[in-house]
């Protein structure tokens, strides 16, 4: 198990069972009781176990404990405004680390052009006289405006991921929104330890039994 797997492992896999070992003599189950994985919704939910593809991948419902760089930052994509289920800490920060080097280039190539633009913008002549060569750079527009529209895509999927986050903590998704009042709260909830009461907001459309 890699290092970032153990600070973000499945916190809801059961341990197994030594071979050999039984249950012992004498106990048994109450009548009409199962193991936890036949349990009604949603008493047993957390014990589930979360499925994987062949790829290793989990399914969009569910978050993936120990997401690489490139799985957090398509799976942002593919979970776009998806606000049910839980999005793991590595699921959460690979997307912001990926999101602060798009920003951080884009902003960095704007200023970058506005320096330039600026360092040959003017003209002094041997009297001492300054006139501008040119209006403002159409590529420093060109930035400004792939910064703005980065920004607008990734607003939504953004606010998703956060609510899923908190729903991994087993909180509601709503305490997400304390971030944007106060900025640290969000990293504080990128921190929280998985819990298994998150495992209620999984897959929100399947058939509940009734009471």
């Amino acid at each position: 198990m890699t290092n970032g797997e153990q600070h973000d492992r499945n916190p809801y896999q059961q341990p197994q069972q030594a071979s050999g070992q039984q249950q012992p003599s004498g106990q048994q189950q109450p009548s009409g009781q199962q193991q936890p994985w036949g349990q009604p919704y949603p008493q047993y939910r957390q014990q589930l176990p979360i499925p994987r593809d062949e790829s290793g991948a989990p399914p969009l419902w569910a978050p993936w404990y120990g997401a690489g760089f490139l799985d957090a930052f398509t799976r942002f994509w593919k979970k776009y405004a998806r606000f049910d289920g839980r999005a793991s800490r590595s699921e959460f920060w690979w997307w912001y680390l990926a999101n602060a080097i798009v920003v951080v280039v884009l902003l960095g190539a704007y200023i970058a052009s506005i320096i330039v633009w600026a360092a040959g913008a003017t003209t002094t002549d041997e009297y001492g006289t300054t006139t501008s060569t040119g209006g403002f750079p159409g590529v420093a527009l060109l930035f400004a405006g792939l910064l703005g529209l980065w920004g607008l895509a990734t607003f939504i999927p953004s606010l998703a991921l956060g609510w899923r986050r908190v729903h991994d903590a087993g909180l509601a998704g709503p305490f997400w929104l304390i971030s944007f009042v106060a900025g640290v709260a969000g990293i504080v909830f990128g921190c929280l330890e998985p819990s298994p009461a998150g495992a209620q907001y999984d897959r929100p459309d399947a058939p509940r039994p009734e009471a």
